[in-house]
Parts: structure tokens; C-alpha cells; sequence
């Protein structure tokens, strides 16, 4: 019988932590009428705890970049799920409206910032030569797994006990259970099992590795200022306006807002995250055969087109044609974004451009957080946050068609029709 791989463990274990700290994370929304209703505040109010949160988690993803260079992904992802949890039980004892944001807005966002894609990109990085874009796309459907058992999981809990009894049972199992796992299995590199990553280091690699060694580093000041990460990260910053802000935090608000139920509310949200799951699979079939640069515009291009249903969603029935097709293009973006930052910096750390990356799709997240809320308060409606984010995911487009071309685009660059 052929020995499966460590590496497969390592991606299984990422995914399975994903899955559980990011879909507390995005389970927010589910809880924004009951904080309503237990604290007699606003909407701009509650996701002003949102905002934080992504403000926070964004600063923090470049730091924790740099630390998991230096402490490795194991402790760091572990570590990060334990905080997550601890805050998160915690939360159970709130009495204020201030104390969800300190516990939630900072604390957790904090673990989720650590137990966040950049660590779980760089162990699946070191782990795999061969189908890592197959490896990143599997990696990143945790997330979407997280929406589409976590979320839908919250609103029925929430229905059923309330939501204090909600976020005490999501934080006992991140402490009691996913934190164990990662600290007693996970590794950072193959280097300390004594092994090959999967697919193993062919000849080209290792020269490509000694010419990498022997190149200077440049500064942080010089990537952030650079047109390919300027070209990368203010997309990926829309991005984030679009997706976790926007629509992972005002969705289940917007469809309560049509009058529709739970039950709909729900399975809107758990179709979402099933097609999302199969959106950021194919999407790394499709990184590892493809242009990054030019999938990674169309994926932008059609997410403005999805976002056009949800300004003529008035049954059930689009509300569900919105989640399949935002599903396929939601977190499809990470694994391209991924491969072309290790492509066009392959000779910084790999870490702290993931991080810079994040900090700038969090705040985005952040923006589409709260100006949606703004406006909802203001005009009574989601249409103007909307028309937004569809004009900006155009912006977003023509931005990474104007990437430089990295070494894997330019291999891969005839296999995509223009």
C-alpha cells in the first residue's frame, strides 16, 4: 500500500482550521439582530465591531507574517485558534455593548488574523512543489466550508437556544478541539520530518533556490510601493470591500431586510458556500494550468456581474441564482492572488507579502463593513453599496490585466485566451 503523503495531513489540517476559526469569523451577521436587539443600537452601530475587527485583523497579518517566519506556522496557527475560542467563550458573559467590541472587535480578531489564510498559505507552500495550486484552492475551500457549516450553524443555533449558548458552544470546540490538533500535528516545513515537500525538488528548483539565496532582499518600503504589489493589492483591497465586507456581513441583513425567512436566509448562505467551496477548487485546477494574472481579472469581472442580481432580487428564487454564482467567484480570487505574489516576489518573504496582502483586503473588508451600513441607515437600502462594489470590481479588473507578467504567467499565459 503507497504511503500518503505528510503533505496531504498538513493541507487537511489547514483545512480543518479554516474551516472552523474563519467560519466564526464570518458567522458575524448571523448575530447582528440579536446584538441589536440585546444592546437597543443601530446597524452602523453593530458593524462598527465589524469594522474594527477587520482593521484590526488586516494590521495585524504582516506582523504575524514576519513572526511566522520566525516561530513557524504550527505555533503561531495553533495559538491563534486558542485565542479565537478563549475569546469567543468569553463573549458568553458580555453585559455591554463596548465588551463585544473589545472581545470580539480586538482579541479574536487578532486570532483570526494568526489563523488566518497567509499561515495556512505558507505551510501549503513548503509542502507542495507539485498541484500547489490544486493544494492552495483546497486549502482556501476550508474558509468556504467554515461559511457553509459554521454560518448556517449559528442562525439555526441562535433560533433554537440564543446566542450567548451560540458562542459558548463555537469557542469550547476551537479550544477544546481544534487547538490539540494543530499543536500536536502540525509542521511548518518538510525540513523538520526530514522529508521532501510533494512532488519533490527537481533540478531546476534547486538552482532556481540557489539563485534566490544569493539575491538581495528588498525592503518592505520598496515592495509597497511598487507598481506589481500596488496592481495586486488594491484589487485584492476591493476585494475584500466586496466579499467579507460587504456581502459576508450584510447578506443574511439584506435578506431579512426583503422579507424573507430564516430558513431561505439560511440556504441562501449555505449555497453560497457550497458553490464557493467548488469555485476556489476549480480555482486552483485552474491556477496551475493558466495566466494568474488575466483569470484572476475575469474572476473580478463576473463577480460585479453577480452582485447585478441582488438589485433585482425580490423572490426566493434570485436570491438562490445570486448565492450559486457569487458562490463560484467569492474566495476564487485567493489562490491566484497567492501564486502570483509568490511568483513576482519570490525573493522576499513570502510571509510578510502574504501579510501586506491581507492588511490590504481587510481594510477593504473593513470599508465594506461599515459605508454599506452607513448608507442603509441613510437611504434604507443596500442599492447605492451595491452599485459600489460593482463599479469597483471593474476598477479591480483592469488593474490586474495591467500586471507585469511573473515567470508562471509567462509560461502559462497562451494556455488563457485573451
Amino acid at each position: 500500500m503507497r504511503k500518503i503523503h505528510y503533505g496531504w495531513i498538513i493541507l487537511c489540517l489547514c483545512f480543518l482550521a479554516l474551516l472552523a476559526v474563519q467560519g466564526v469569523r464570518l458567522s458575524f451577521g448571523a448575530f447582528i439582530p440579536s446584538w441589536e436587539q440585546e444592546f437597543s443600537t443601530t446597524r452602523a452601530n453593530i458593524s462598527l465591531i465589524a469594522t474594527v475587527s477587520f482593521i484590526v485583523y488586516g494590521i495585524s497579518q504582516p506582523i504575524l507574517g514576519k513572526l511566522i517566519d520566525t516561530f513557524g506556522v504550527r505555533k503561531i496557527l495553533a495559538y491563534s485558534a486558542f485565542v479565537v475560542g478563549m475569546s469567543t467563550v468569553l463573549t458568553f458573559f458580555v453585559t455591554s455593548f463596548w465588551q463585544i467590541i473589545i472581545l470580539y472587535g480586538i482579541v479574536a480578531s487578532i486570532g483570526f488574523g494568526g489563523a488566518s489564510n497567509v499561515a495556512a498559505a505558507v505551510a501549503v507552500t513548503n509542502w507542495f512543489q507539485r498541484k500547489k495550486g490544486l493544494a492552495l484552492g483546497m486549502m482556501t475551500a476550508g474558509m468556504s466550508a467554515g461559511q457553509l457549516v459554521i454560518v448556517p450553524l449559528c442562525l439555526y443555533l441562535i433560533d433554537w437556544l440564543d446566542w450567548k449558548m451560540t458562542v459558548l458552544i463555537l469557542g469550547s470546540f476551537l479550544v477544546l478541539v481544534i487547538f490539540p490538533l494543530l499543536l500536536l500535528f502540525l509542521r511548518t516545513s518538510p525540513l523538520e520530518m526530514g522529508i521532501e515537500p510533494y512532488g519533490g525538488i527537481n533540478n531546476e528548483q534547486k538552482q532556481a533556490r540557489k539563485v534566490i539565496e544569493r539575491t538581495p532582499k528588498i525592503s518592505t518600503f520598496s515592495i509597497v510601493f511598487s507598481k506589481p504589489f500596488m496592481f495586486l493589492a488594491l484589487p485584492f483591497m476591493i476585494c475584500g470591500y466586496t466579499t467579507t465586507g460587504l456581502i459576508d456581513t450584510h447578506l443574511i441583513s439584506f435578506s431579512h431586510h426583503h422579507g424573507f425567512s430564516t430558513g431561505v436566509t439560511g440556504a441562501a448562505v449555505g449555497l453560497l458556500a457550497a458553490f464557493n467551496i467548488i469555485g476556489t477548487l476549480s480555482s486552483g485546477i485552474i491556477a496551475d494550468k493558466f495566466s494568474n494574472r488575466k483569470f484572476l481579472a475575469l474572476l473580478y469581472a463576473l463577480r460585479s456581474v453577480t452582485i447585478l442580481l441582488l438589485l433585482i432580487t425580490d423572490q426566493w428564487l434570485l436570491l438562490f441564482v445570486f448565492a450559486v454564482a457569487f458562490g463560484l467567484v467569492d474566495f476564487a480570487t485567493v489562490t491566484p492572488t497567492t501564486m502570483l505574489a509568490s511568483d513576482l516576489f519570490s525573493t522576499h518573504s513570502l510571509g510578510l507579502v502574504l501579510g501586506l496582502l491581507s492588511l490590504c483586503h481587510q481594510l477593504g473588508s473593513a470599508l465594506g463593513a461599515y459605508i454599506p451600513a452607513l448608507l442603509y441607515d441613510m437611504t434604507g437600502g443596500y442599492g447605492m453599496a451595491l452599485l459600489s462594489a460593482i463599479g469597483l470590481l471593474l476598477i479591480a479588473s483592469l488593474m490586474n490585466l495591467a500586471l507585469p507578467k511573473g515567470t508562471h504567467d509567462v509560461k502559462k499565459t497562451s494556455n488563457l485566451v485573451s
